[in-house]
């Protein structure tokens, strides 16, 4: 299961820099790719954390 959390982990952060580059981005239409990326690296934090707690509980 750990390996599950580093991969969910590693994915959240992979979106992160994308939204981060995406809000960054010198053109003006790029912001609402970078709550997309965003909105989904939240996901991926979230579904980490509760994969995180299922393996504390076990």
């Amino acid at each position: 299961m750990n390996e599950d959390i580093f991969l969910l982990l590693g994915v959240a952060c992979v979106w992160t820099l994308l939204a981060i580059g995406y809000a960054l981005a010198p053109w003006g239409d790029m912001i609402g790719y970078a709550r997309v990326w965003g909105f989904g690296a939240l996901l991926f934090f979230a579904v980490a954390a509760l994969v995180w707690n299922a393996v504390k509980r076990s």
